[in-house]
């Protein structure tokens, strides 16, 4: 009998402190609950009190090119708190990791969301929920496949403008034939799409051959640039024109001839074009060790901060670009238009 009190009293005694543990965890949960919702509150209430804009942008790398190097930076300096601004930027080539980035700042209710996207397809989802959410879509640098109903403005680079007028230059060159090597960036991004669509269209019309067709990959890649030359001229491929995509690939394009002994740029066997106006690329041009470049210009930043505090355009806005080459182009030009590092006049990078 003694026995069963005893057991009946330890059984008691164990509920009790099981009770008493599982009320302590809901209640630790509960505070949890509450300090998360007060961090919260707290978060928002200092977001309203300093009047910052949250802005989550979503971009590619900077190690992607120097351009994109110069676009990333251009975005963290305006778009800083001493300017007003609360922003966060992701940055990837990644377009499914874009993808995520770009939720979780619809998740954290930025008030804009910016994207220049590594793919301009399969944002549909994505852009509607920004929309239904209240948030303000901004694109720039490129453009994505969607109805425009689906974000408010885009601030871009006419890639398309930018391949026709690199052409037409080609074109004006008075080479007879045209044989050109196409080194294409990023497969299926806007910037490849726009760049390679008027080099197949010219040669559709008879107006050039295209001997060689690569690219330097999603990293724009010069090393890669390099090889698509190197199997081209291993191969015997009668070339004329190096039509590469950006200014990093033109270098390798370059260093492949250069290592095979062919000449290049002013008065050489092989006319050299790149894109993006880095200012190395820009005295390569000067000095006549490349032919010409093609502007694709990065700062879109500070055209986005006036949109943002005065007037919202709806629709797309294309940035003015430009061509320069080893005949006009200026000290001036290089200064005013030029990104990154100045190498300084008369030096050539190889």
């Amino acid at each position: 009998m003694k026995k069963s009190l005893l057991w009946i009293m330890i059984l008691v005694l164990s509920i009790s402190m099981i009770a008493a543990f599982s009320l302590s965890g809901c209640k630790d949960e509960e505070v949890a609950e509450e300090e998360e919702v007060a961090e919260e509150e707290v978060a928002e209430e200092e977001a309203a009190e300093t009047g910052l804009i949250k802005i989550g942008i979503v971009n590619l790398p900077p190690e992607e090119s120097g351009y994109r190097q110069a676009n990333v930076e251009d975005m963290n300096n305006v778009f800083s708190q001493a300017n007003g601004y609360d922003a966060k930027q992701t940055n990837t080539g990644d377009n499914s990791e874009q993808i995520a980035a770009a939720k979780g700042y619809i998740r954290d209710g930025v008030d804009y969301l910016l994207i220049s996207a590594a793919n301009a397809s399969g944002w549909d989802d994505t852009l509607k929920s920004a929309i239904d959410a209240g948030i303000t879509v901004i694109l720039f640098d490129r453009a994505i496949e969607t109805d425009p109903s689906n974000y408010q403005a885009a601030l871009l680079s006419d890639m398309a403008y930018e391949g026709k007028t690199a052409v037409e230059w080609v074109l004006e060159q008075g080479l007879d034939p045209i044989n050109l090597v196409l080194i294409r960036g990023q497969l299926g991004c806007a910037a490849e799409i726009g760049r390679s669509a008027a080099v197949l269209e010219a040669e559709e019309a008879g107006k050039l051959n295209i001997v060689a067709d690569g690219t330097g990959g999603d990293s724009w890649s010069l090393e890669e640039a390099r090889k698509v030359v190197e199997a081209a001229i291993a191969a015997n491929k009668d070339f004329n024109v190096i039509y590469a995509e950006n200014d990093g690939m033109a270098q390798g394009a370059v260093q492949a001839l250069e290592a095979a002994g062919i000449s290049h740029g002013k008065d050489g066997e092989v006319k050299i074009i790149g894109f993006d106006f880095n200012r190395f690329a820009l005295r390569n041009v000067q000095e006549g060790y490349w032919d010409a470049d093609m502007q694709c210009n990065p700062r879109q930043a500070a055209e986005i901060s006036k949109w943002i505090k005065s007037n919202l355009p709806s629709g797309i806005i294309y940035q003015e670009e430009l061509l320069f080459e080893t005949a006009t182009i200026t000290d001036e030009d290089i200064e005013k238009w030029g990104i990154n590092a100045d190498p300084g006049k008369g030096v050539i990078t190889r």
